[in-house]
């Protein structure tokens, strides 16, 4: 019997975009063939991945996972809702969720860490799923956070299952006070942020180059005004006000009540909590953001698909 190398195995699965150990079961069937392989592969219907791979993966779900200190998020793409819909691609989504939790966000270590219930990765498996459902996906992005002592606490917006949907929120509470208390503030701080989409944590943590174009722009609009410099220079701290209002979490008023900064509903959390508290993170995953979606043109798919 030939060797199957990893030269074997790769070129193979440069060929067909087929899974790892997809390729090495089709290169032993075949006896090292790679023409062969190909066929069967084909033939098992693992090949069609790589036929996919060109096409648009925006939709899908995000997932979330967390344990006590601990949460995991994942963005896993496919090009329709109906695909997200379907119950074999929401349990991948699910247990990629939970080996994120492990592999503490590690988007290498995710993709390499063994799938449940198979010999495959969850890249492998990813790649089988591709092949399987019929379209193509992607494991877009994963991130997670973690605290000493606290919560970290989730929320999920138009859920299709638990821990599964359209937007996935974590909040991270440093504190030694009462579990529930915690929970319940870093669930409504989750839905906060999933409706005000706060860009930063803190004033700090505003990036630098952002912050100075905004005080550009703010500053030629306050000369537009023809007042003295020494009123500009209020004009403008007092519009970067505004801004930090708009962009960063702590500062924002918050949505449930409509009148308290998030700073202070954190703060007066303390209390029911029984300790301080710190709001140290967050992490907001909103499908297919940033992904530039195709323009289908339905009546050409309807002739192209008329000619054969």
């Amino acid at each position: 019997m030939a060797e199957i190398t990893a030269t074997l195995v790769k070129q193979l699965r440069e060929k067909t975009g087929a899974g790892m150990m997809d390729c090495k079961k089709a290169l032993t069937e075949t006896d090292g063939d790679v023409e062969g392989a190909v066929d069967w592969l084909r033939k098992k219907g693992l090949s069609q991945a790589a036929k996919k791979s060109g096409r648009t993966a925006a939709e899908g779900l995000v997932g979330v996972a967390t344990g006590g200190t601990s949460g995991a998020i994942v963005e896993i793409n496919a090009e329709t809702d109906f695909v997200a819909r379907n119950e074999s691609f929401q349990d991948f989504v699910s247990t990629a969720s939970k080996i994120a939790l492990e592999k503490a966000g590690d988007a290498d270590a995710v993709l390499k860490a063994e799938y449940p219930g198979t010999a495959r990765t969850v890249e492998e498996e990813l790649t089988n799923k591709i092949a399987t459902i019929g379209e193509n996906m992607s494991f877009r992005r994963t991130a997670a956070l973690t605290v000493e002592n606290g919560v970290v606490a989730a929320y999920v917006h138009n859920q299709m299952k638990p821990e599964l949907g359209k937007i996935g929120v974590l909040v991270a509470l440093e504190s030694t006070g009462s579990v529930d208390a915690l929970n319940a503030l870093g669930r409504n701080l989750a839905m906060h942020i999933a409706a005000a989409k706060p860009e930063f944590l803190k004033i700090d943590d505003v990036d630098a180059a952002a912050l100075q174009r905004e005080r550009d722009i703010l500053t030629e609009q306050a000369k537009a005004s023809g007042k003295p410099d020494n009123i500009i220079e209020k004009m403008v701290e007092g519009r970067l006000r505004k801004f930090y209002e708009e962009v960063v979490l702590t500062e924002q008023i918050y949505m449930i009540d409509g009148e308290s900064k998030v700073s202070k509903v954190v703060e007066a959390a303390e209390k029911e909590a029984g300790a301080p508290i710190k709001l140290t993170g967050f992490l907001c995953y909103r499908l297919g953001e940033g992904i530039e979606k195709q323009e289908s043109d339905f009546q050409a798919e309807v002739a192209a698909a008329m000619k054969g």
